[in-house]
Parts: structure tokens; sequence; C-alpha cells
């Protein structure tokens, strides 16, 4: 290409790109997020408004009775001698019931160390199944936790879990063996032949073997507090999700006797209150075993809200199974799977990450629903304050300030149990990648 002159037009090429200008105020930054979340239209203006107000209000209230909190005293009578007509909390009830608000009125002081420890060593068997980056060889730790857990709090002869660590190891056995032929005969087979081990070995412990032993024995009955909260909680969602999958799994089966005996299951704790459960599990269910057998109380309860929980993750991961396109069957039948291999390659992982809302929604629910054994004289953090607490002359009349720190408590567990869901859940969407 030429001018007029016959003269070569020469072409120019930017080699470098034109910096980029930054964005305008309104397009970008704070005023930007204010403009698409707080004041996209005036109906939302106005609700924003109208919230601000309303914690405006609450906070002008809340703060200072907070903030001007009485730490130091030993009485009620003693807080409102210091607060002198002002309206404040009185937080010394905290300080000075907080071992009853967290271990019961009746764990011995001298083996406070025993729960704790046993908190921590929670968080640390609790890690390589919350998160799978970490090394699998953790997960040996794991499973010798509950029966360490046990030891700790309870104490007594360490026979005991020894002869429940070797009945689940030769559970394990079973349902090895069997599992080939049927996921329930293996799952049921070895929850049968681990019972057997753990009660015939428990009726081979001398008598006075607690005597004896390296920890004092500790009563169900003396447990108590946030632990006895924490405990029924973490026992019965551990518990609950691999019965409810097993329930989930055998409601589905083709076999009509194993269908309708999970559906008549599933349905009658459905549609039982919890209340009423517990209330069977501390007066009727003692009836159902053996005259000589003395099942404890804490047994009994776990028992029940276990059942009560595993129906509602049963029907929680049925819904993940109906979520999945039959072609997910079809290709684990073209891979020559059978119905264990499926079900624990294929279709169980999958279901699985449907239902984390869902088991989180029961996990969180059960962990506040813990707080109904103080019904049936098990004092819990909220049995210790409508009981001991409330009824000593010292503090009778302080109710705000303990029942907002059991709020407090449980809140702090929930959120976390929350957040953690979120975080897997976000982990774990591969669909798009």
């Amino acid at each position: 290409m030429a001018d007029q002159n016959n003269k070569p037009a020469v072409a120019f090429v930017r080699e470098q790109p034109i910096p980029a200008s930054p964005p305008p105020t309104s397009a970008s930054g704070p005023v930007r997020w204010l403009q698409e979340n707080l004041f996209p239209t005036w109906g939302n203006a106005l609700l924003t408004v109208v919230s601000l107000y309303v914690i405006y209000v609450v906070l002008s209230s809340t703060l200072p009775w907070i903030l001007g909190g009485v730490w130091n005293t030993n009485s009620l009578s003693e807080c409102r001698e210091v607060l002198d007509g002002r309206s404040a909390a009185c937080f010394s009830v905290l300080r000075e019931r907080w071992n009853q608000l967290m271990f019961g009125f009746k764990y011995p002081p001298e083996f406070y160390w025993r729960p704790i420890l046993a908190f921590f060593l929670m968080l640390v068997a609790a890690a390589p199944v919350l998160f799978p980056d970490l090394p699998r060889k953790m997960l040996v730790f794991t499973g010798l936790y509950p029966f360490i857990a046990f030891w700790l709090i309870w104490g007594g002869t360490i026979l005991s879990p020894l002869l429940a660590l070797a009945g689940c190891l030769f559970g394990y056995l079973a349902y090895s063996k069997w599992v080939s032929r049927s996921f329930a005969a293996g799952f049921f087979g070895g929850i049968a032949v681990a019972f057997v081990v753990w009660w015939l070995g428990g009726m081979l412990i001398p008598e006075g073997a607690s005597d004896n032993a390296m920890l004092p024995a500790v009563a169900s009955r003396d447990l108590g507090g946030f632990m006895l909260n924490m405990m029924l909680g973490v026992t019965c969602v551990s518990l609950s999700v691999p019965l409810g999958i097993a329930l989930a799994l055998g409601r589905q089966s083709g076999l009509p006797i194993v269908k309708g005996i999970c559906v008549i299951f599933i349905e009658f704790i459905r549609g039982v209150p919890l209340i009423t459960l517990l209330f069977v599990a501390s007066v009727m269910l003692a009836y159902l075993f053996p005259p000589d057998a003395t099942v404890d109380l804490f047994l009994r309860v776990v028992i029940m809200i276990t059942m009560f929980s595993a129906a509602y993750i049963a029907e929680v991961i049925r819904g993940g199974l109906a979520a999945l396109p039959k072609g997910q069957k079809e290709a684990a039948d073209s891979l020559g799977l059978d119905y264990a291999q499926a079900m624990r390659l294929i279709i169980l992982p999958q279901a699985l990450k449907i239902s984390i809302p869902g088991i989180v929604n029961v996990a969180v629910g059960l962990f506040k629903d813990t707080t109904l054994v103080s019904v049936i004289s098990m004092f819990d953090i909220v049995g210790m304050i409508r009981g001991p607490i409330l009824a000593s002359t010292e503090w009778n009349g302080v109710y705000w300030e303990l029942f907002l720190f059991a709020a407090v408590l449980f809140f702090v567990v929930c959120y976390s149990i929350s957040q953690y869901s979120q975080w897997l859940e976000r982990r774990l969407e591969t669909d798009h990648r």
C-alpha cells in the first residue's frame, strides 16, 4: 500500500498495552459494594435504614449492660451493692460457678484434667477425618480415640475399653468377610460380633478390677455441665451417621423384609418427639436388657438420641441417593462392580457430597437437643443452671447472665460446624472444574 507520492506506508503496532485506568469510585470499592448490597433499590434502601436503626437500638441498650458487668463478687446481693442502682450484668456467677457449668457439681475437681485432656485429644482425632490433606496414618489414633476417651472420663479398669476394642476388631474382620456377599449382612454382622465379644468379655472382668485401676472410676451420674452436652453430641453424631447410611440403603433395598423393617423404624422414630424417647430411655429401656445388666442412664440416652438422629440422617441420605442420575449405577454395573463396591466407590461418595447441608442441619439440631436431657434429671449445662445454681441462695435471681453464657457456648460450637460444612462444600465442588 502506498500514498499519493508512491511512498510505502508503515503500519504502527503497539508492543506494550496501554496502562489500565483506575475505575471510577462508583464502579468499585466500598461505594460499589454498598450500592449493590445495601441500596440497590428504594425498597432495599428503606429496609437497610430500618435494620440499622433496630441494630442501634439493641446495641445501645445491651452493650452498656454487658460492658458494665461485675466480675468480682461472691453473691447477687454483693453485685447489687457494687452496681448501686445501675443496670448492668452480674457476671460474677460465671466466675464463681465456672467449674459447675463446665463439669457439673459431682465430677471430682481433682480429675478435671481428664475431660480436658479428652477434649484436646478429640480435636487431634477429628483432624484427619475433617481435613483430608492430613496424613492418613493419623486415622489409627482416630480409631483408638473412643476407647481412650472412655477410659479417661470414666476411669476404672482398662480392661473394659480393651475388650470393646477387641470386639470392634473382630467385628471389622466379620464385616470384611461378609461384605463381599451383602453390604447389610457385613454391616449388621460386624455390629453383632462386636457386641457379643464385648458382652462376653465384660462378664469375665473380675468384681474388684476397678479398685486397683490406674484411674479412679467416676460414675456416669456424676457427669454434668457442658461436658455432658459435648459428650452426647459428639458420640451420637458419630454413631448416627453410619447407622443412617445403613438405614437409607436398607430402605432402598430390594429385599421386602429389610426394606419393611427400615421403613417402619424410620417412620416410627420420626413420628415420636425426642423428649418422649428420652423418657423411654429413662424409665422403660432398662427392662429390655437382661436383669443382671447394669446399663446406666448415659448409655440409654445415647441409644435413644442416636436412633432419633439416625432416622433423620437416613432420609437426608436417601434424598442424596435419589438425586444421583441412574447412569451412575449403570456405569458401576458396566465396570463389573458388585453392590458393595459400587456403593463404596461410586454411589455413596456422590450422595454424601449432595447430603452435606442436610447432615449438618441434623447435627446442629441434635447438639442443641442435648439440652433436653435436663428433663430426665441429667445435669447438663441447662440442668445445672435451672437446678443447683439458681436454687442456691447466693445466685437466686440471676437468669440473663447464665443463659446468655450457655447461648454463646452453643453458638460457637454450632457456628463452627456450619462454617466447616461450607468450607467442605467449596472443597468438594468438583462439578464445574
